[in-house]
């Protein structure tokens, strides 16, 4: 697996970014809550941005309280093309603690121009330790993502059968890159179907698991998303899983 770098370093990591892409798998499943957890766990101990490419959201910034902030969102990144400066993105993007986010914009809903993404992915992986992709469900399924890039892919996996349907209906793009791929499995079960059962009916690892914490979401309606709950150790202990944090 690839290393992240640990710092900022005249806007260039020591090595290239450790990719991480977070999916639900269905809709409503968590995944922009559980990437963002991920990401900020990450900045403890690496240069890390997360990055919003969920077309169907209105900015993850409004998850996490930033949408007042000044800072870049993909709109503002349009004629971003070739040969880009990676650490002078980072240094415009709005931060979250220790995490820079780029977010799309809810004023502004256009997605950015696969050409653009993928010119902008590809300096950020030069000027970060870890990149945390907020993927397009959508997107995954019909092979249009950057999935593809990923040196780890997770899943967020409510245990329910339209989950088990949604990730088998993904599950060959997921797989097909050499990625790490796995689940977060998320409970409870409304029918009672298990974590290990859920893993062997899409015939994917289970990378971490988070229960049911309706604290974190009303607090996440008052202030954005709470540094504390299920949802916060539950991206801890995956970080350490995947090696984004020690």
């Amino acid at each position: 697996m690839t290393q992240p770098g640990v710092v900022w370093a005249a806007g260039v990591s020591s090595a290239r970014a450790l990719v991480v892409g977070i999916v639900g798998g269905r809709g409503g499943a968590g995944a922009s809550s559980f990437a963002a957890a991920l990401a900020r766990r990450a900045a403890g101990t690496s240069a890390t941005v997360l990055v919003d490419l969920d077309r169907s959201c209105a900015g993850i910034d409004v998850l996490l309280g930033l949408e007042q902030v000044d800072g870049v969102r993909w709109p503002d990144l349009g004629g971003a093309r070739g040969d880009v400066d990676g650490g002078q993105v980072v240094a415009l993007l709005p931060r979250w603690g220790r995490c820079a986010v780029l977010s799309t914009d809810r004023s502004r809903p256009v997605p950015p121009d696969p050409a653009v993404v993928a010119d902008v992915l590809h300096a950020l992986t030069t000027a970060a330790g870890v990149l945390v992709l907020d993927l397009d469900r959508g997107a995954v399924v019909a092979g249009e993502s950057v999935a593809a890039a990923c040196d780890v892919l997770l899943v967020v996996a409510p245990r329910d059968l339209r989950t088990v349907a949604g990730v088998l209906a993904m599950r060959e793009q997921l797989v097909g890159h050499g990625a790490d791929v796995g689940l977060v499995a998320t409970g409870p079960a409304p029918a009672g179907l298990g974590v290990a059962e859920l893993a062997r009916a899409v015939d994917l690892p289970v990378r971490g698991t988070i229960g049911i914490d309706r604290r974190t979401a009303a607090a996440t309606e008052r202030a954005g998303l709470p540094s504390s709950g299920l949802l916060a150790r539950a991206a801890s202990r995956v970080a350490r899983t995947i090696g984004v944090a020690s």
